[in-house]
């Protein structure tokens, strides 16, 4: 089984972890209806995607 030599520093081992902090799901808005969304998803709100209808809110409610 494979050991480190050597231990890691803090600092190696803090920039390792520097993306950690980033926030991991992007929110982008909504082209139809200008609300909040995740990027690659339908909008919530709405029901678009890609500038079309793929759900109807009203029904799905």
């Amino acid at each position: 089984m494979a050991v480190p030599k050597k231990k890691t520093s803090k600092s190696r081992r803090n920039m390792r972890r520097a993306h950690d902090a980033l926030p991991q799901k992007q929110a982008s808005q909504c082209s139809n209806c200008g609300a909040h969304k995740v990027s690659h998803h339908m909008c919530p709100s709405c029901g678009h995607y890609r500038g079309r209808q793929v759900l109807d809110i009203a029904i799905a409610s």
